[in-house]
């Protein structure tokens, strides 16, 4: 008597679930750092003061003005510990888009809640990372009249100190700049004291935000203010 033996079927596979983004990379971001380092020496002069105030290792905030295209390459260049910006992803195009990718800058689609830019930033400040942002949102007068929710957000949600920062120099002050600051101009890099965005309570609530949004306001205000006396900025 013949026995038919039957085909077993593989076991189907378990459906796939997207693989999270690879962060961006940290030796990268070192590698920028050393490009900046060149550059803006180079080009010009910068002046660092107040630079011991960053915290030497652990998730750091680094919330800068912005008032001309150079402050991010600026701030790259003098930070002293590698950094990660947060980058429109309108400056991700042609041949710097594989360049920016490569030097670990984030992108941020700024027209509404980029999650792939969250995750990429938290998993920044989760390896103990710095993250460069604008609160700006985009050039401006650099007076931080206006800021997004998004440092607030970063900041609440990991706990990481903020750091200000105030570059002067790089535009005229009251007006935007379309060309590059004459060579070999002084620009003063100036930073302040770390402090906690939050109350302490872990809240994410809308309100919780709304309240850390006007307490780094304040900060930075205060900074960019005493920056200028510093350096004689008006």
């Amino acid at each position: 008597m013949s026995t038919q033996r039957g085909t077993l079927a593989p076991p189907a596979a378990p459906p796939s679930t997207p693989s999270a983004p690879p962060l961006p990379s940290a030796r990268g971001a070192a590698v920028a750092r050393g490009i900046g380092i060149g550059l803006m020496n180079g080009l010009w002069r910068p002046r660092v003061l107040g630079d011991w105030r960053l915290p030497a290792h652990g998730p750091v905030i680094l919330a800068g003005n912005h008032s001309h295209n150079i402050d991010g390459p600026m701030l790259i260049g003098t930070c002293p510990r590698p950094l990660h910006f947060l980058v429109k992803k309108e400056a991700f195009v042609g041949p710097l888009d594989p360049f920016l990718r490569a030097i670990g800058q984030v992108e941020v689609d700024r027209s509404g809640a980029d999650r792939g830019a969250i995750t990429a930033a938290l998993g920044v400040l989760e390896r103990g990372g710095v993250l460069g942002i604008f609160p700006e949102g985009t050039r401006g007068e650099g007076d931080f009249a206006q800021l997004r929710a998004g440092l607030a957000y970063f900041a609440v949600r990991s706990g990481a100190p903020v750091v200000p920062v105030a570059v002067l120099g790089s535009a005229r002050r009251g007006r935007l700049v379309g060309g590059l600051p004459p060579l070999r101009a002084r620009i003063d890099v100036v930073y302040g004291e770390p402090f906690e965005a939050g109350d302490g309570s872990g809240r994410r609530t809308r309100t919780a935000l709304d309240d850390a949004t006007r307490r780094i306001q304040a900060h930075l205000t205060a900074h960019l203010a005493e920056a200028r006396r510093t350096t004689g900025r008006a």
